[in-house]
């Protein structure tokens, strides 16, 4: 498979790391992790000290509720120029608590959390802030599924953390430590034997594939998924590994001009664009229009519905063509509160055979349960080579819908809950969801009212058939919102 890497990959942008709009001095704890910039003092940031206290406290927890037999955890971790730091921290935390580290290096997350249930580990580290910019790192913890944390469990994490109630094992209980790469192919064997994947449909088609990796690990296992997947060529942006990303790592069209420019070009069928840990997935057609992050879970549950019909879920704030497609083979489609364990959850309790974020994050029960990037190319590919259409043909197909994203600044004195209480009463008459702040399914539109848990600050999400009515609704609730408070 000819393989060819542009010269222009390796840019000279001095000033690319200079960004007005990061703090620098930010440590966020929340159930689903520990997250902020790299350098600073204890307690400020991302550091070795704060790292040790969350990995014990994480550590600890595990202890107390595995039900595997197992005292593995597995860590892997993404390209982030902080990352062989964390990871030492972290597997010499792990081995103080008493545990056999299995290192599975650079590894996407998908990767790593498909190794925790390989390894019959009692749980696994992910080392990654995601889209975050270069300058942050993150840890994601796994339970022995191989799944993010409930809220029970996280906060339980957050409570040994701040009381430090750990305890370190001693000299004859240290724990091992091991490194395996074999989870790349594992990961890819996986996807290949899907039965929904069909290798030889792919490889006749003679796919012409670009890639944009983010200069993380996707520029690791993408090209040999392609490879082994039979498409006959791949260009790629930004493969190497370094974590010194080229632009922006969020895949939005905005942060994404090079790849846009090469589409543009001509000469490939499509193009797929992950972020750093390799869990969104993003398109752009073979025109250089890009597909649309929302549209990439719909594409392959329209496929999977065809073969497999059966109940989907995203989240509140994810368009609304899902459900569209849904209906459309006479199955239900659920929402769950936004946040990848919530999809999760609500999709073990109502048995849906695909679901996912509006963000490109597919998952895939058949799979496993966590967002796979891999998995979302190896069945749009599949559909692509049945369906014999372009990409842009293919995106065609499906109801056009566009999502608008404001806020809404308020004070730390406003009731934010009382307002959206008032919200919800005033559009009662409508379709109201409040399990994640206040959403209002109109006939033909919707619009999400979701408040930060760290400012004073309402986000709104609306969508309609065209981005100028959905800011005009979205901009139509924020005015309502500014009303009630005054």
């Amino acid at each position: 498979m000819p393989f060819r890497e542009p010269v222009s990959d390796r840019r000279n942008v001095s000033e690319k790391h200079i960004n007005p709009n990061i703090i620098y001095m930010t440590l966020i704890k929340s159930i689903s992790g520990i997250r902020g910039t790299i350098g600073g003092k204890a307690g400020d940031t991302l550091n070795p000290l704060d790292i040790v206290k969350f990995t014990s406290a994480y550590a600890t927890l595990i202890r107390k509720t595995t039900r595997v037999e197992s005292n593995k955890i597995v860590v892997g971790r993404d390209a982030r120029i902080s990352g062989e730091m964390v990871k030492n921290v972290v597997c010499g935390t792990l081995m103080g608590m008493g545990f056999d580290v299995v290192n599975i290096g650079l590894a996407s997350t998908p990767t790593t959390e498909i190794a925790v249930t390989m390894e019959g580990a009692c749980g696994g580290i992910i080392l990654t802030a995601s889209h975050n910019p270069r300058m942050w790192n993150a840890l994601k913890l796994l339970n022995e599924k191989g799944e993010f944390l409930n809220k029970e469990e996280g906060n339980e994490v957050l409570r040994i953390a701040e009381a430090e109630d750990f305890e370190y094992a001693d000299v004859d209980h240290l724990g091992s430590y091991r490194e395996d790469d074999t989870y790349d192919q594992k990961h890819i064997d996986m996807v290949k034997n899907l039965k929904l994947v069909d290798v030889e449909a792919i490889r006749k088609a003679g796919f012409r594939v670009a890639l944009d990796c983010v200069n993380s690990v996707g520029g690791i296992i993408l090209p040999k998924l392609l490879e082994q997947l039979g498409v006959a060529q791949v260009t790629g942006l930004f493969m190497e590994a370094t974590g010194d990303f080229q632009h922006n790592p969020e895949p939005l069209e905005k942060n994404l001009t090079d790849i846009k420019t090469l589409m543009q070009k001509g000469g490939h069928d499509i193009a797929f664009v992950v972020d750093p840990d390799v869990d969104r997935l993003a398109l752009f057609c073979e025109d250089g229009t890009m597909y649309g992050e929302e549209y990439t879970l719909v594409t392959v549950a329209d496929y999977i519905l065809q073969h497999t019909p059966g109940n989907t879920v995203s989240n509140l704030s994810s368009t609304r063509a899902l459900r569209d497609v849904t209906r459309k083979y006479g199955c239900e489609y659920n929402a769950a509160a936004v946040g990848e364990v919530n999809v999760v959850t609500k999709m073990k309790d109502t048995h849906a055979v695909i679901g996912g974020e509006g963000n490109g994050g597919v998952i895939y029960p058949e799979a496993h349960c966590g967002r796979d990037a891999l998995v979302g190319i190896a069945l749009i590919l599949t559909y692509l080579a049945k369906k014999g259409m372009k990409t842009s043909e293919l995106r065609a197909t499906y109801p056009p819908y566009f999502i608008a994203k404001n806020r809404i600044d308020l004070t730390p004195e406003t009731d934010v809950d009382a307002i959206l209480a008032k919200v919800k009463d005033l559009y009662k008459d409508q379709e109201v969801n409040d399990i994640d702040g206040v959403k209002i399914d109109f006939p033909d539109k919707w619009v999400h009212l979701r408040k930060s848990n760290t400012e004073p600050i309402i986000r709104v999400y609306s969508e309609a058939s065209t981005m100028e009515a959905a800011d005009e609704l979205g901009k139509q609730i924020m005015d309502v919102v500014y009303s009630f408070a005054k």
